[in-house]
């Protein structure tokens, strides 16, 4: 099976495929065919002589200035130069190759006026490996993202440095070894290459990924949590949610009630006297669905950004062109920061949960060790989630909420939506080790209810807990603890657990009437 570039439809998950070397890119003779077609209407202008923002004037307040046909190159060159002004910390290596595949899917569209040849170096860059670096900082999520597409770029001219066999390479040396000689773009192709919104989708591809598997693990982490503290199954009633339909709120539910229906724990305390439980139990549903409702809408429109043409001036034709805004950030840059309170509040209410366990109610010893007062037990982690979902929420500052104007007012409204998606994906890392610690407290805590069993997933989850983490009776250096469940939680491990054991176990976790909460 492969994805052919500029024709199939693009998805965060096949996007992911093609940078993981699970899923082949291709470009068809079609795509290619009109990858031509745009390059001659470029021709034809040049040729033509006639005025064309970007193909030969200059750029932003310069626009108004004429470029002479024979200066053409030197002006895409220089474009990609002085706009490589990017700072700080280089994205990953996995960033940098999304945002290839990304900008590669949009320019085979045929509407870019791109050269076949640049087209086919950026395939081999991705078939190859051989990935730009590009630093996280300097783009203001209109005009494109101008700094790090730049950087992203540099490469095709022998430029700037590359991620090679695991290490950071100077491009020349690359392009040497292998025998190949810089490109020399030709009229547009600078703007082309540089104009667009990969970087911020880039960063939205990676965090739908990351907030997929993390809204599925914290439904898991927060069933054994209910299961510890003997919560209530009756909040995630079915007939409840139908009064309220929201459909993540009743995924969620649905979820939960399959991942602790038939529980020996439930049964054992059926008819105590507990009238309802915390919010941190009760409403699962209404928080966990209302952040996968936040993703969901994040994911629809991610799908329209990925097919889209985000490039300026669009080329329809060699006396139709059109110069527009297709390039601003605003349409990503809003739904990130939406998606950045959705993850932070999993990581809230997360927080909640561990430390009702560790409060020593509901049958638990206190900081859930038998011996408090010579050991501290598990009072600390709980310092730690503390102090990660307060840096979340200074990071919850909607950026799209800012805009300075930049280019001499050319540009005079901004979308800073590369720092939503940056943000986002901090949010993200932090909210693994949350849920880490959650994952750490309700397993001890269902120790504490042997020999009474949960229910066949959830057992499943714990012992594969056990794996990497051991009962704990005295006091230990419990951050190799965290880290060690971050792993297990980031790598998808938990999450794939709970679904096999659903799968052996003949147990439906994740209907079909909610598949538009999957991962696609």
């Amino acid at each position: 099976m492969v994805f052919k570039y500029g024709i199939d439809k693009l998805t965060s998950a096949s996007a992911l495929a093609i940078a993981s070397g699970s899923l082949s890119g291709v470009i068809d003779t079609f795509a290619m065919s009109k990858v031509k077609k745009s390059c001659s209407h470029i021709d034809e202008i040049v040729n033509n002589e006639q005025v064309v923002y970007g193909v030969n004037t200059g750029f932003g307040p310069l626009c108004d200035t004429k470029i002479s046909a024979a200066d053409t190159t030197q002006l895409q060159h220089n474009l990609l130069k002085s706009h490589a002004v990017g700072v700080g910390n280089l994205v990953s290596p996995e960033i940098s190759k999304t945002m290839l595949i990304i900008k590669l899917h949009a320019l085979c569209m045929g509407y870019s006026g791109i050269r076949p040849r640049t087209i086919a170096r950026i395939l081999w860059m991705i078939d190859h490996n051989i990935l730009p670096c590009v630093p996280e900082q300097g783009s203001v999520g209109a005009s494109g993202d101008l700094a790090p597409l730049s950087h992203l770029f540099l490469p095709l001219i022998g430029l700037g440095e590359v991620y090679y066999k695991g290490q950071i390479t100077r491009t020349e040396a690359v392009l040497k070894k292998k025998n190949l000689e810089p490109l020399t773009l030709g009229p547009k192709e600078g703007l082309a290459l540089i104009n667009g919104t990969q970087f911020i989708a880039a960063h939205a591809v990676q965090a739908i990924a990351k907030l997929h598997n993390l809204l599925d693990a914290a439904d898991i982490i927060g069933a054994m949590s209910l299961e510890g503290l003997m919560g209530s199954i009756k909040p995630f009633d079915p007939r409840l949610h139908h009064l309220r339909p929201f459909q993540g709120n009743q995924y969620v539910a649905n979820r939960l009630w399959t991942l602790l229906k038939d529980s020996a724990i439930l049964q054992s305390h059926v008819d105590c006297k507990r009238v309802q439980d915390p919010y941190s139990l009760r409403c699962m549903p209404q928080v966990h669905g209302a952040s996968r409702t936040a993703w969901l809408h994040l994911k629809q429109l991610l799908e329209i950004e990925l097919n889209a043409v985000t490039d300026n001036p669009i080329i329809l034709g060699s006396r139709d062109t059109i110069s527009g805004g297709n390039f601003h950030g605003q349409p990503l840059a809003i739904p990130l920061d939406y998606v950045a309170i959705a993850a932070a509040e999993l990581g809230n209410i997360s927080d909640r949960r561990s430390y009702l366990i560790i409060e020593g109610r509901y049958g638990l010893p206190k900081l859930l060790i038998q011996d408090a007062g010579l050991n501290s037990g598990f009072m600390i982690p709980q310092y730690t989630t503390a102090a990660l979902v307060s840096e979340n929420k200074g990071l919850c500052f909607p950026a799209s909420a800012d805009s300075i104007p930049t280019s001499l007012g050319q540009e005079d409204h901004v979308s800073m939506g590369s720092i939503s998606g940056r943000k986002l994906n901090r949010i993200i890392d932090n909210l693994q080790y949350i849920l880490a610690v959650e994952l750490l407290y309700a397993t001890q805590a269902l120790d504490f209810r042997h020999p009474l069993q949960s229910t066949p997933i959830l057992q499943a989850c714990h012992r594969e807990v056990r794996k990497v983490v051991s009962y704990a009776s005295e006091d230990r250096i419990f951050a190799y603890d965290i880290n060690a469940l971050k792993q297990v939680i980031a790598n998808g491990v938990l999450v794939n657990t709970a679904n096999q054991a659903a799968k052996d176990n003949q147990i439906t976790l994740n209907k079909d009437e909610y598949e538009q909460f999957r991962l696609s």
